[in-house]
Parts: C-alpha cells; sequence; structure tokens
C-alpha cells in the first residue's frame, strides 16, 4: 500500500483469475512478461520499487516546498529551479499512482526503466501543455518562460536521480517510440488495403 492508501491493482487474490499466456508463477511469485521489452518482471518486485519511490518523491516534495516558502521573491531564478523540480516529481508520481492502482490493465507492470522512460514522456508532454497555457498548476507563474526552461534543462537528471539510475537508463525510450511507429505504419497500410478492397467491390456492384 502508498502512503496515500492506494492499494496494489493486481494481488494474490486477482492474479490467479487472470487467463494471460503472458503471465506465470513459480517459486519466487506471479510475474509477466512485459509488453514494451518482453522482459519478465515480477509483480512484487514492480510494486515495491513504486513504494520506495513514492516515499523518496515526497521527500523531496516537502524539501522543495520548504525552500520555496523560504525563497524571496526577489530570486527568480531559484523559484524557478525549485518549481520546475517541483513540476517534473509531481508528474512522476500522477504516473506512479495510476500504475500503482490499475486493476485491469496488465501493461502498466513494466521494468523501473520502462517506467522511467514512459514517465519522462509524460513530463515532456506536460511541459508543452504548459507552454501552450493549457494546463492550471499552482507552481506555473504569469511568466512561465524559466520553468519551462529549467524543466527542459533537469527533467532526466531529476529521473535519473529519484530512481538511481545509471544515465544510460532512458536512452532506451527511442527504441519504443520506434516500435509504435511501426507498428502504426503497419496498421495504417491495413486500413488503407481494406478500404481500396472494398471501394473497389463496391464499384463492381459486388
Amino acid at each position: 500500500m502508498l502512503t496515500n492508501g492506494l492499494e496494489r491493482g493486481f494481488t494474490e487474490c486477482n492474479l490467479p483469475l487472470i487467463k494471460n499466456p503472458k503471465m506465470g508463477r513459480d517459486k519466487v511469485g506471479w510475474y509477466i512478461y512485459t509488453f514494451s521489452e518482453n522482459a519478465k518482471v515480477y509483480f512484487e518486485d514492480f510494486y515495491r520499487f513504486l513504494e520506495k519511490t513514492e516515499i523518496k518523491a515526497l521527500r523531496e516534495i516537502k524539501d522543495l516546498e520548504k525552500k520555496l516558502g523560504e525563497t524571496p521573491e526577489s530570486n527568480q531564478e531559484s523559484l524557478a529551479y525549485y518549481r520546475a523540480k517541483k513540476i517534473i516529481i509531481e508528474q512522476i508520481l500522477k504516473h506512479l499512482y495510476i500504475c500503482y492502482s490499475d486493476s485491469k490493465n496488465l501493461s502498466s507492470i513494466m521494468t523501473p526503466w520502462c517506467f522511467g522512460t514512459v514517465v519522462l514522456e509524460k513530463v515532456e508532454i506536460y511541459h508543452d501543455k504548459i507552454s501552450k497555457g493549457q494546463v492550471q498548476d499552482k507552481n506555473i507563474p504569469e511568466y512561465p518562460f524559466y520553468v519551462l526552461q529549467y524543466i527542459d534543462e533537469i527533467r532526466k537528471k531529476v529521473l535519473l536521480d529519484l530512481f538511481s539510475f545509471p544515465e544510460k537508463a532512458l536512452s532506451m525510450r527511442w527504441q519504443y517510440s520506434e516500435l509504435l511507429k511501426r507498428y502504426s505504419k503497419v496498421l495504417s497500410n491495413v486500413t488503407s488495403s481494406l478500404q481500396s478492397v472494398l471501394t473497389m467491390i463496391k464499384s463492381q456492384g459486388l
């Protein structure tokens, strides 16, 4: 269980009820071969990783809130840095809570490195929304230029430090994106081919 009371989505009670060829159980416990990497991940290990990460993230936020309260408004650069870091960590927590409590989507179980790449993309998407004025966030000042700049500069380091990852951990994400692009292209080609066949059938009155 997480500190806010959220419970694990997949448990010893509901896992035996799931029929999925990617899942199994051995002497260590329940595991799944993940959808993104086809890597063997034990449910217990992944949930434990999220629980430890939540504690570290909450400590970071508490420290940042203290620094924000002690920093004078005249020190805009320091404030922008603290706000940017807080935004990144809050996005990590948001996705962490979604994955931890998800009891329906098995793709929410992944390796820690994969989780890191997913969160990094979430942070980048959130950055774009801030730049377009599409989100309301108490950490965003009236003129968010410096906050956005710091998010750009520190997002990878914040994730690497929080997860205790080596730098290479986040270098794999483009492979996942490339796989998604390939699948999307194949699906698009199949759809186009089917549409062409249907058009031909209609035109011939078949």
